[in-house]
C-alpha cells in the first residue's frame, strides 16, 4: 500500500469521525442542537460557574454522603426551576438570587461550614431554583426542550465534579495548607458574588 493511499484513507477516517460531531454541534439540528445549547449555557456565565464549583467544594468539605447528595439535590431542583422558566412561570428575584448564591456558597466554603447534609441540600436546592429558572427562561426557541434540559443538567453536574475534584485534590496535595487555600478560594468567590450583585462584575 502506497504512502499516498494510506494518507488518503487516514484523512477519510478522520473526516468520518469529525463530520457527525460538527453536524451535531451546529445550531438548528433539533435534538442534538438542543443538548449542545443546554450544555454550553451554564459555562458561559461566571455567576453559574462560580456557584456550581462552590457547590462541589462545599460537598467536598462535608465529605461522606454529601459528596453525591448535595450536588444531586442541586441538579434535581434545578430541573424543576428550568421547567418553570421554560414554561414562562415567573420566579421573583432570579438574577439577585443567582448572585446571592455565589456569595452564600462562597462563604460556606470560606467558613468551612459543617452543615448537616440535609441542611446543605436545602440551601443548595433553594439556590438551584434560580439557576434552573434562568437556564429554562433563556432556552433558544429552536432547541428541543428535553435535550436542552439534559444538557444544562450534565454541564452543571460536571462543574460540581470540578469543585469536588478541586476540594479533594487540594486536600490530598497539601494537608497542611489545603484548608487555608480552599477558604481563600471561597472568600474570593463570595467577593465575586458581591461584585455580580452590585453590577461591578
Amino acid at each position: 500500500m502506497s504512502a499516498r493511499l494510506t494518507t488518503l484513507r487516514a484523512a477519510a477516517a478522520l473526516a468520518a469521525i469529525l463530520l457527525p460531531t460538527a453536524a451535531w454541534a451546529h445550531p438548528g439540528h433539533g435534538e442534538a442542537a438542543g443538548f449542545v445549547q443546554g450544555f454550553v449555557h451554564p459555562v458561559t456565565g461566571i455567576d453559574h460557574v462560580l456557584a456550581m464549583i462552590a457547590v462541589g467544594l462545599f460537598a467536598a468539605n462535608l465529605g461522606g454522603r454529601a459528596l453525591w447528595a448535595v450536588p444531586l439535590s442541586f441538579v434535581s431542583v434545578m430541573a424543576l426551576g428550568g421547567a418553570l422558566g421554560a414554561a414562562g412561570i415567573a420566579v421573583p428575584f432570579v438574577e439577585a438570587g443567582i448572585a446571592v448564591s455565589v456569595i452564600v456558597l462562597g462563604l460556606a466554603v470560606a467558613l468551612r461550614w459543617q452543615a448537616p447534609v440535609t441542611a446543605a441540600m436545602g440551601v443548595v436546592g433553594l439556590f438551584a431554583i434560580f439557576h434552573g429558572h434562568a437556564h429554562g427562561a433563556e432556552m433558544p426557541v429552536d432547541a428541543a426542550g428535553l435535550e436542552y434540559g439534559l444538557g444544562f443538567m450534565l454541564a452543571t453536574a460536571a462543574l460540581h465534579a470540578v469543585g469536588i475534584g478541586l476540594g479533594i485534590g487540594i486536600a490530598r496535595f497539601s494537608r497542611a495548607h489545603a484548608p487555608r487555600a480552599i477558604q481563600i478560594g471561597g472568600a474570593a468567590m463570595a467577593v465575586a458574588g458581591l461584585g455580580i450583585l452590585t453590577g461591578v462584575i
